[in-house]
């Protein structure tokens, strides 16, 4: 006589689940490696199981570049609107902007206080030249999809606007009294120190990635229309932030990475509070 299923009494079933024996029915068998199982222990096994991340910690996604890509299209629209749509008005309210209070007119823009701090993160969305979000974005698409892949969406994208913020921190620590600046930048070079992070970490060649990060520092040097002190301030932050988000052990992950993110957001607010102290009100 067959038995009725444990969770559906009224419906006989000559099957039982391979871990608990229980009767089961066609509306509760889960089909496992070997026979079927109940919903019960299917839940119990994965409750078990540790969930698959990224070499770092991140959750993994079947498409590892879908921040990279959501970052350049922001760029692409932000540039846009900039340059052709709401000239100059978009520019002037996004753009890095500073005057110390030694400068007559001032204090104004980042050091007015916190109302214009808004400006070290949306200068890093801001280009003004076609050549500029050119280069940037054609950074971003080289190296973005692969750390995004080996820290995960959430962390890359920390990782990222860190970076930003870094570079324009350094830049109004340094020349708050009169400043203006715009772009990815700050960014970009966090991403080249993370990929050398990266590359320590993982034991992988150098010579690529260090030659790369020379090249851009010697333009950074020549020209004069380039502000190094955002690529200084996002290369150093972006190094600091990939190095905890990367050498955290395994057994505090979770922890090491979140002090970390919160250590570099401290470096990036000390910028900002002796700014400040030196050109504010």
């Amino acid at each position: 006589m067959l038995t009725g299923c444990y969770r559906h009494p009224q419906t006989a079933t000559g099957v039982s689940c391979t871990r608990c024996e229980r009767a089961i029915c066609p509306q509760c068998m889960v089909a496992a490696s070997v026979g079927f199982q109940c919903p019960e222990c299917v839940g119990g096994g994965h409750a078990g199981t540790r969930r698959a991340t990224t070499r770092f910690g991140g959750a993994i996604a079947q498409d590892g570049g879908l921040v990279t890509r959501v970052l350049i299209g922001i760029n692409v629209v932000v540039f846009v609107l900039a340059a052709y749509v709401l000239t100059p008005r978009l520019g002037q309210v996004w753009e890095l902007y500073s005057v110390g209070r030694a400068v007559l007119g001032g204090p104004d823009g980042v050091a007015d206080g916190p109302a214009q701090w808004y400006r070290l993160l949306t200068s890093v969305f801001l280009h003004l030249q076609w050549w500029h979000i050119g280069m940037n974005m054609l950074v971003l698409y080289w190296l973005g999809p692969t750390l995004e892949a080996a820290l995960g969406r959430l962390r890359f994208l920390a990782l990222y606007l860190l970076s930003g913020l870094g570079g324009s921190a350094l830049a109004f620590l340094i020349d708050g009294n009169s400043l203006r600046s715009v772009g990815a930048s700050g960014a970009i070079f966090g991403l080249i120190g993370a990929t050398v992070v990266m590359q320590l970490r993982n034991r992988g060649p150098l010579a690529p990635v260090m030659a790369f990060l020379v090249f851009n520092l010697v333009v950074t040097f020549s020209r004069t229309d380039i502000d190094w002190r955002a690529h200084i301030g996002g290369l150093v932050v972006g190094a600091l932030t990939a190095a905890g988000l990367m050498y955290a052990p395994r057994e505090r992950r979770g922890l090491v990475q979140g002090l970390a993110l919160a250590g570099s957001l401290a470096v990036v607010a000390a910028m900002l509070m002796i700014g400040m102290a030196r050109y504010g009100a």
